[in-house]
């Protein structure tokens, strides 16, 4: 049956970051990797420990899938909980962390008086944002959502002062606000919030944390036992090197009674009255039921989630641990921006403090204006082709230049988000300034207009199917 082998780990050599590091990835030699904040990527072993998995599976289904996963799961949730820093027992896996917000608000019982409401930011990640308009509405509107909305650059304490006054605000129009869901790293703009003070204001004010961490381990240094957030969930497959999908749950004991399903509900949900009388299949667990409910969640291959520990170790021996990843990558992305912003003739988005780029990401200013004012050294383009600029300013990357960046519009301007990994190096940094000062005099020169036309024959085809 080989199952031996799966329990037997590689003892991995240390590898230097940059070059070096990127021969042990997957990518195609033409392509160069500069957004892995939105997909996330393996390294090569992984992908083979991931396959020896599967492989085993197939053996003997069965015997793998009732009685082998469970224990290769306990491992991989305990090798998560220990990065950080809780119980095994209150760390569970989802597919995603949209999965893992969704889990918590979907979960939740409004109170019947109407009052309570959901505080988030405007820059909130889209999906959780339509999760919320979706909650309200789907609870009859028992629950309403309330919008703090965000003007950068903002210094952390501005942000914390917003929150603050978020919360009397809701008080004061005699509502309850129950939870706020806020961002360890926002997606667009990518920029650190301050979360562990938001985390503290929460418990102060008797509202419930929920810690959308998409970008958050393997990222930035995380303790959750010193957080102490209400719940947090968090991509592994973004900046941890596990295969897609898979991120980590976090319910602490004392809220796990808030948790009644999985989503979808799985055999381990247990009823208030056992009306059903159903039985739940798989062997028994003395595992609790929270853990219990999401260790078997219908039938999709979960062999993502049992590399999660080799991931680990792999990031310790051959990358030499989170700390030095950390160093290496948030001042490689950092110092890699300040160059691409002086090759365009632009900035970063940060603030004075310099908090908002205190993670993997960075935001590079576009020299592109759609003002009727003309701002030296930017290149002018049409108002209300915003989208399409964005559209044709990414696929022109990736057919022309073989890569790809997050381009995106924000608060009249536009920018160029960037990650920073072990496997990039100053080069990688100074080569996309030079395609991105290339691709915005293109812009300049309207190239993406024919993008537009193409665009609006479409829309005249799909309208007139439409009126059929």
């Amino acid at each position: 049956m080989g199952e031996v082998s799966l329990h037997v780990s590689t003892k991995y050599e240390r590898i230097p970051f940059g070059k070096e590091m990127l021969k042990h990835f997957l990518f195609d030699p033409e392509f160069k990797n500069l957004n892995h904040g939105s997909f996330g990527t393996f390294p090569r072993v992984i992908k083979e420990k991931q396959r020896e998995i599967q492989d085993h599976t197939e053996h003997a289904p069965d015997q793998f899938i009732r009685y082998e996963y469970p224990e290769l799961l306990d491992k991989s949730r305990a090798a998560a909980a220990k990065l950080l820093n809780v119980p095994t027992e209150t760390v569970v896996f989802v597919a995603n962390a949209t999965s893992g917000v969704n889990t918590i608000l979907r979960n939740l019982a409004w109170h019947e008086d109407g009052k309570d409401e959901i505080i988030f930011f405007s820059t909130i990640y889209g999906a959780c944002g339509k999760t919320i308009d979706y909650v309200c509405e789907a609870n009859r509107d028992l629950v309403q959502a309330r919008e703090i909305k965000l003007e950068y650059p903002i210094s952390d304490a501005d942000l914390v002062s917003s929150f603050k006054e978020a919360i009397k605000a809701s008080r004061a129009a005699r509502k309850f606000p129950r939870v706020a869901i806020f961002d360890t790293i926002s997606s667009l703009p990518g920029v650190r919030m301050p979360f562990e003070e938001l985390t503290r204001i929460c418990k102060e004010h008797d509202i419930l944390s929920l810690i959308d961490g998409a970008h958050g381990i393997g990222h930035i240094s995380l303790d959750l036992s010193a957080l102490k957030p209400d719940f947090f969930t968090s991509n592994a497959h973004k900046w941890l090197f596990v295969p897609r999908g898979c991120a980590v749950l976090y319910v602490p004991i004392e809220n796990q009674h808030l948790i009644r399903s999985t989503l979808p509900t799985s055999h381990g949900f247990i009823p208030k009255a056992l009306a059903s009388g159903l039985p739940n299949p798989l062997p028994p667990s003395s595992k609790n039921a929270f853990v219990t409910q999401f260790e078997f969640v219908g039938t999709i291959d979960n062999s993502n989630y049992l590399v999660v520990g080799e991931a680990i170790k792999w990031r310790k021996e051959a990358c030499g641990g989170e700390e030095a990843i950390t160093n290496y990558t948030h001042n490689l992305v950092f110092e890699g921006g300040k160059h691409i912003a002086n090759v365009l003739g632009t900035k970063l988005l940060d603030n004075d403090e310099q908090t908002l780029t205190k993670c993997n990401l960075v935001n590079v200013l576009l020299p592109l204006s759609s003002s009727s004012a003309s701002i030296p050294g930017f290149h002018a383009v049409k108002a209300g082709f915003e989208t399409t600029i964005v559209h044709w300013l990414q696929q022109t990357l990736i057919n022309d230049y073989k890569t790809f960046i997050a381009i995106y519009e924000f608060q009249g301007n536009w920018y160029a988000r960037l990650s920073g990994q072990v496997y990039l190096d100053m080069e990688d940094f100074e080569w996309a300034g030079q395609k991105l000062k290339e691709i915005c005099e293109r812009i300049g020169k309207g190239e993406y207009l024919g993008k537009a036309q193409e665009m609006d024959v479409k829309e005249m085809v799909v309208g007139g199917d439409l009126a059929k």
